[in-house]
């Protein structure tokens, strides 16, 4: 990443390692890498690059502020462009595969003096947690001005999940809720799975709620009820796509049938968002075609990052 960045732009939005050292230990050398030093050690200035600003929490501390509405649509937008622009950056350039995008691992960035004392006020925020912002004023989100959010960008962080679009490493990759249906099911996955993920963040952004938020049962595992979550999102699963995986009967009992959940209750997303969070329907038309395209069943057929910045939503 750090050697493509030279060479395009687009790579400001994925944040670099500054440097690494080798020591010697008991089972041969290790390498260690300074941004992750530094993060252990909590002196967060040094983290970015000097191009990087300072780096501040994550998306998950400033969505704290806003549980109950979400976030601004205008910031979502700006942020959304600035995460595609650096998974396409990540994908076409680099061939890269995040494969762990969620709120978390995505930082806030200041450039102005004034957005760096707010960002740097808030580095207790205790991201494991969803923990609100404290800074010496109060909550971070209460002391911003719309248009001091709108200076806020944000980098793409934590690539220790990551892999190569041509030499995947796991089987098993992404945070449960972000989790793309071809990763559940154990099938081959892409750069698709990033997007796939991108779309959840940008639902959980705009409205302050999970997406998918899969539970387990006593009779089925999280899994099973992710996966069923996604049928009543989405519909029914093609068996060409259920199929296609030698280990199907694992969720499924017959094309369609979930082998341990027979109760669904299908919603469509312009209802979830016009009758849970107050969208109006052409609001929530608008999102939902943003969405749906990221959220294909078909992998090949998922929108690319590049796709997804050119949708009327995003770019409106």
């Amino acid at each position: 990443v750090s050697c493509m960045k030279k060479k395009d732009l687009a790579g400001e939005n994925i944040i670099c390692l500054l440097d690494d050292f080798r020591m010697i230990g008991e089972n041969g050398f290790h390498i260690l890498l300074w941004r992750l030093f530094f993060w252990a050690c909590k002196t967060w200035a040094c983290l970015g690059e000097p191009q990087d600003g300072v780096l501040g929490p994550s998306i998950r501390c400033l969505m704290g502020n806003y549980t109950a509405q979400g976030l601004p649509l205008p910031f979502v937008k700006k942020s959304l462009q600035q995460v595609l622009a650096g998974l396409h950056f990540l994908h076409k350039c680099c061939r890269i595969i995040h494969a762990d995008i969620k709120p978390e691992n995505i930082l806030l960035c200041g450039r102005s003096k004034r957005l760096q004392r707010l960002l740097m006020a808030t580095l207790h925020c205790d991201q494991g947690t969803g923990g609100r912002l404290k800074g010496a004023g109060g909550d971070l989100g209460n002391q911003l001005e719309e248009s001091d959010l709108m200076s806020i960008e944000v980098k793409i962080a934590d690539l220790g999940s990551a892999c190569w679009t041509y030499k995947p490493f796991s089987k098993e990759i992404q945070t449960q809720p972000y989790r793309a249906l071809e990763v559940l099911l154990g099938l081959d996955y892409g750069t698709p799975a990033d997007i796939w993920s991108t779309a959840c963040l940008a639902f959980e952004m705009a409205t302050g709620e999970c997406l998918f938020d899969p539970q387990p049962g006593k009779y089925f595992s999280r899994n099973d009820d992710h996966v069923a979550r996604i049928i009543e999102l989405l519909g029914r699963i093609p068996p060409q796509i259920v199929f296609s995986w030698n280990k199907s009967t694992k969720f499924f009992s017959r094309p369609g049938a979930l082998l341990r959940l027979s109760r669904l209750f299908p919603r469509s997303l312009p209802g979830i968002l016009a009758d849970r969070h107050g969208w109006t329907p052409q609001d929530a038309a608008a999102f939902s075609a943003f969405l749906l395209p990221a959220l294909h069943y078909a992998p090949e057929r998922h929108a690319s990052a590049a796709q997804s910045l050119r949708h009327a939503w995003i770019a409106a």
